[in-house]
Parts: C-alpha cells; structure tokens; sequence
C-alpha cells in the first residue's frame, strides 16, 4: 500500500476547476456549446466553485493569441476530448473498457512471455522515484489499482497529482526522461518532447504567466512498485499528452495514449517543430489506396464538427459501434497501408513491444475498420478512425481554441484546421490500463 485512497467526490470536483473558470468568463450558455451539454452545467459550476485554481486564461497575446474569457487549447467537447459536464471518470473498480455494444469480448488477452525485456524500463523507473525526496515519492506512488489511473484529461488546466517536471531539478527531470526514453521508441520521445514544447510556445503566444501553459506542466505517477515479475505502471500526463503505461513480467500495454497539439507547426527557441505529419499523411494514403466504392463506404460525409474524438478523457467504458469499411475484403496493398497507419501510433511504444502489439494488431486484422469524416486534401481538416477488438485509433483535427482564432474564430464555431489536431489509442475490451492482465494475474496467481 502506498498511503494514498481513492479520491473523494469532494476531489474529484475540484479536477474540474478549469470548467468552472470557463462558466464564469463566458457564461453557462457558452459551455453548453462547447460541450454539447447543458443539464448540469450549473451543478458542475457550483460543485467546483470551493475548489483552488492557478491563474485564469491569459488575454489575448501576441499575434491576436488567445482572446480574454477563451477556453484553454484542448478544452472539454463533446466528442469526448476532455472532462467536462456529462463526462464523468470512470472509477476503477467499474471500469469495462470500450466496447461497441456494452459487452466486452472474452478471451482476446493473456498472461505469456513476449521474450522482450523490461528490465531497462524496470531500472530507469527505480532510478527515477529513488532520486526523488521522500516527500516527493509519496506524491507520486500509488497503489497498482488506484483511479488515478483512470484520471487523465488532455486539458491544460486540469488539476493533477503527481510529481510536476517543473518543480524539480534539472537532474531529476533527467531521470524522468530516462524513463521515457526507455519505455517509448526514439520518435515517441522526440513526439512527446515535441508537444511539451508547442504546449510551451502556446502560453508565450497567448501572453505569458500561464503556468500549466510551459513544458514543466507535465507529471508523473506510478501504479505499484516497479518490478521484473509483479504489476506496476506509469503515467505520465499535460496539455495534448497522457501516456499510461502497464507493465506485467515482460508484457507492456501503453493505453490509453493520448498526444495532441495547438499549434502543430511553430517556431520554438529557434527550433523549427512539426507534429502529426506521419499521422495525417498514412491516413491519407490508405484513403486513396481504396477504391471510389469502397472510399463511398469509408467516408460517412465530407463535412466534420470542431471536435469528433469519441473516446477520449473520460470515456473509459464508451461504446462505440464499428463504422466504415472492414478489412477482410481489402487488396495486399491496401492492408499493407492500414498496417502502416496502426504502426505509426503503436510506434511510439519502445520498438521491441511495438512489434508485440503489431502481431496483436494483425491478428485481428480481418476485424478492422476504417471510417473517415471530413475533406480529402493534404491540407483538409479531417477525422479518422481505425478499430478493431484490440486496437483503437482516432485521428481528429479540431477547431482552434488558443492559436490563430484572431477575429473570434477559436471555439466549435470555428474552422477546423490541422494546426489543432489530437490523437488518441487505446485497447478495446478491457485492455487498457492492464486492467484485463492485472485481472488475470491476480486470479491465476495469487
């Protein structure tokens, strides 16, 4: 045990305080649009109003940045991409998994020897929480079955637990990145980096003394005690990023991940940085790849919302019904590129378990969907979407919030565009988080 209970509902309020500061700088009325909800938006407001709350939204900065009284970039939607009203966390204890009808698939996950080692990761994670004080080890460890698992959000201002990057020294954030550095692939790393990095030129952009706006606003917490043969994980949580990572024995379940960015092209500290370019391009290619009738069953419309993403923070147990067109009947060719696709999201994950999730992946191949919203243009804001039992993908280029929204543009009202684009993977069926392992383990092994 690590000294740290579930959170009270008292607590869990207080995660949302960034709604309450949107209630108050634009009016009950301006959340409902945003989240496509109105019921309880006066509840939540009210249940939140106690809780602390750093710094509100910065005023408009410059290059016409983000406007007095705007929501954060990333804010809640109703699609899933945020926590906000109607979008409760899922606890623990009563998480299922997404699921196209409620009714998880038996069966698809087991405990076995994936003959790639952990022993890197297990050692980088040790060497990280022993560089830390006592005080902030307590902070960050928690038992391998906490809700913290399950409360995540892509949000800037979401108030989270954890040992923050930015309040400690420079040799312990290196350690920290060791841990990355082992448990993601090189371009996982570099991504990740990359994002924090963005989420940082963000708050210069939109005026500065924004504190969740820098690339120390990121945090880590650990699930259990890191181990070569117990259950034990990290997470590691900002704006536009939230990695968790399970690992059992050798096996390795890095789901859900979510990475996403507002901008996606800029200049930082002289460094020019391009996010999700491999991403909207393997989408693209697969689109062509199908035929006219085929893209007629892939493509449900050529028009997309400002926000589409279905399983993002708080939809832990969504149920989503597959879409689009199956896989069974694709050419060679075409299969090739859809593997292309999934392996640029699995990717992130450190080469050797990449391959181990692909062989998963095409496994199930035959059962896998792709769907797509919006224009087919290189430059087109579009959605996709890649499912099978065993893996989900969403690719959603959303409407600005922060960058760019001069002239009152920011918001659901907005222009989707690819300079605000988020991406999320998970495990079907009860696979993220381990949950399903750590259910097996715990009944066949103890």
């Amino acid at each position: 045990m690590h000294g740290h209970r579930p959170r009270t509902p008292e607590a869990d309020r207080s995660r949302r305080w960034f709604m309450n500061k949107a209630l108050l700088a634009g009016g009950v009325a301006a959340v409902a649009t945003m989240t496509g909800c109105s019921s309880d938006a006066s509840d939540t407001a009210a249940a939140s109003s106690s809780s602390g709350a750093p710094n509100g939204a910065p005023s408009g900065g410059p290059g016409g940045g983000m406007p007095t009284g705007a929501m954060p970039s990333g804010g809640p939607g109703g699609g899933g991409s945020g926590m906000g009203p109607g979008q409760s966390e899922v606890k623990y204890a009563d998480f299922k998994g997404v699921s196209t009808d409620g009714k998880i698939t038996d069966g698809l996950y087991s405990i076995h020897s994936t003959d790639v080692s952990t022993d890197g990761i297990v050692k980088a994670a040790q060497a990280f929480l022993d560089g830390l004080s006592a005080k902030e080890r307590k902070s960050c460890t928690f038992d391998v079955d906490n809700d913290e698992w399950l409360a995540w959000s892509n949000v800037d201002g979401y108030q989270r637990k954890g040992v923050r990057m930015g309040d400690i020294t420079a040799t312990k954030r290196d350690l920290g990145y060791a841990l990355l550095g082992a448990a993601l692939s090189a371009d996982g790393l570099t991504q990740t980096r990359n994002i924090m990095k963005l989420n940082a030129f963000l708050g210069d952009y939109s005026g500065g003394n924004r504190e969740t706006l820098t690339e120390g606003a990121y945090f880590f917490t650990f699930m259990g005690t890191p181990s070569t043969t117990k259950p034990w994980g990290f997470q590691y949580e900002g704006h536009h990023v939230a990695i968790n990572y399970f690992v059992l024995g050798d096996q390795v379940v890095m789901t859900p991940t979510f990475m996403g960015s507002e901008p996606t092209s800029a200049t930082y500290k002289g460094e020019k940085i391009t996010l999700f370019k491999t991403e909207t391009k393997a989408g693209l290619t697969l689109l062509r790849s199908l035929t006219a009738a085929q893209r007629a069953k892939v493509i449900s419309s050529t028009k997309k919302s400002g926000d589409d993403m279905k399983a993002g923070a708080g939809q832990d147990n969504a149920k989503l019904a597959y879409q689009g067109l199956v896989a069974k009947d694709f050419t060679s060719a075409q299969r090739r590129h859809l593997l292309d696709l999934v392996r640029v999201y699995v990717g992130n994950m450190n080469d050797g378990h990449a391959e181990v999730k692909m062989s998963e992946v095409e496994d199930h191949l035959d059962s896998t969907y792709f769907y797509w919203m919006g224009e087919t243009k290189d430059s087109s804001a579009f959605y996709y979407r890649v499912h099978s039992p065993v893996v989900l993908i969403e690719y959603d280029a959303q409407s600005p919030l922060a960058y760019g929204t001069k002239g009152g543009m920011g918001g659901p009202n907005g222009t989707p565009t690819q300079q605000h684009i988020h991406t999320i993977i998970r495990t079907p069926n009860g696979g993220d988080y381990g949950v399903d392992l750590l259910k097996l383990h715990l009944e066949n092994d103890h």
